[in-house]
C-alpha cells in the first residue's frame, strides 16, 4: 500500500520528516518550497481534462498555494469542514497498526518531507506532494472519504495475510483508480494524479482497463515501481460508497481461496 508501513525487513527511508515548532508551524527551506512549486505547476497542467470533476472540485476547496508547501492545519480545516477528515503528521515510514488506526479515525497520514531534486520525477516513499496533491482533494468527496475510513477499519481487524489482499483493493482504487464519467474516462487515484507520466499513460491506449469488481481487484498482483499494466474502472464514485455497505471481508476470504491471478508484468529481478 502507498503509505509504506514499515515491517521487519523494510529498508529505512533516507528522508526525515520535518518537525513543527511549538505553535504547530513547519518551516521548510526555500529549496523545498521551490520543489513544491515546480511539482504543483507541472502537475496542474497535466491533470486538467484528465482528473475527475470531484478531484478538481476538491483542489478548488483546498486552494493549495503554488509558491510554498502548505501547512497541515490549513489542509485539515478544509477536510474537516467537508467530510470530517483531517491530516496527521507522520514520519516517512509508519507501522501497519498506525496506518490503519489513523484511517479508521478519519485521519490521513502525511509525511512532512518533500522529495530531493535528484528524485524529482519519481520516489518510492510517499512525500508531502504525493499525499496532499494526490489524495487530499479526493478526501473532500463523501464516498471516497467513507471508503478510505472503512478500509482502515477492516485493516485493523485483519490478519497479515488478509491485509496483503486488502492492500490490492486500496492499490486499485485509492491509488490507481479510474472512473467512467459523462465526459469520458477520468482519474481519481492519487498514485496516478501525482505522477505526470502515469497520468498520461493511464488514459492512453497502452494499459488494459476493466470494469471494477472487488473480488477481481483483490486477486490482482501489482508492482510499485512500474506504470500499471492494468487499471480498474468504476462506473461512478458511488461504487466506493457501496463497498462500505457490503461484507468486504467475505470477498477477501473468497480471494484467498481462489488465489492470485498470474501477474501481467515480469518479476522485479527480470525487469
Amino acid at each position: 500500500m502507498n503509505k509504506k508501513p514499515q515491517s521487519g525487513g523494510k529498508k529505512a527511508s533516507k528522508y526525515v520528516a520535518r518537525e513543527p515548532s511549538a505553535d504547530g508551524f513547519i518551516a521548510y527551506p526555500e529549496l523545498e518550497h521551490q520543489t513544491w512549486q515546480r511539482l504543483i505547476e507541472r502537475q496542474l497542467e497535466v491533470v486538467s481534462g484528465r482528473a475527475c470533476d470531484e478531484y478538481i472540485h476538491g483542489l478548488e476547496l483546498l486552494d493549495l498555494p503554488r509558491d510554498r508547501i502548505p501547512q497541515l492545519d490549513d489542509i485539515s480545516a478544509v477536510l474537516h469542514r467537508e467530510t470530517g477528515w483531517q491530516v496527521a503528521r507522520v514520519p516517512a515510514l509508519i507501522g501497519f497498526e498506525t496506518f490503519f488506526s489513523l484511517l479508521a479515525e478519519r485521519k490521513f497520514p502525511v509525511a512532512t518531507f518533500i522529495r530531493s531534486p535528484e528524485e524529482f520525477d519519481y520516489l518510492q516513499e510517499p512525500d508531502i506532494f504525493h499525499e496532499i496533491f494526490g489524495h487530499c482533494a479526493m478526501l473532500t468527496n463523501p464516498a471516497f472519504a467513507n471508503f478510505t475510513q472503512k478500509y482502515g477499519q477492516l485493516g485493523l481487524k485483519a490478519t497479515p495475510k488478509e491485509r496483503a489482499y486488502l492492500a490490492r483493493l486500496y492499490w486499485f482504487t485509492v491509488e490507481f483508480g479510474l472512473v467512467q464519467t459523462s465526459d469520458g474516462l477520468r482519474i481519481y487515484g492519487g498514485g496516478i494524479l501525482s505522477s505526470p507520466k502515469e497520468t498520461l499513460y493511464a488514459l492512453s491506449d497502452e494499459p488494459e482497463r476493466f470494469p471494477f469488481d472487488a473480488l477481481t481487484a483483490l486477486r490482482t498482483p501489482y508492482r510499485i515501481d512500474i506504470v500499471q499494466p492494468i487499471y480498474y474502472v468504476l462506473g461512478s464514485l458511488q461504487q466506493l460508497q457501496e463497498l462500505t455497505e457490503i461484507d468486504l471481508m467475505s470477498r477477501v476470504q473468497q480471494a484467498m481461496e481462489l488465489g492470485l491471478f498470474e501477474p501481467r508484468f515480469p518479476p522485479k529481478d527480470a525487469a
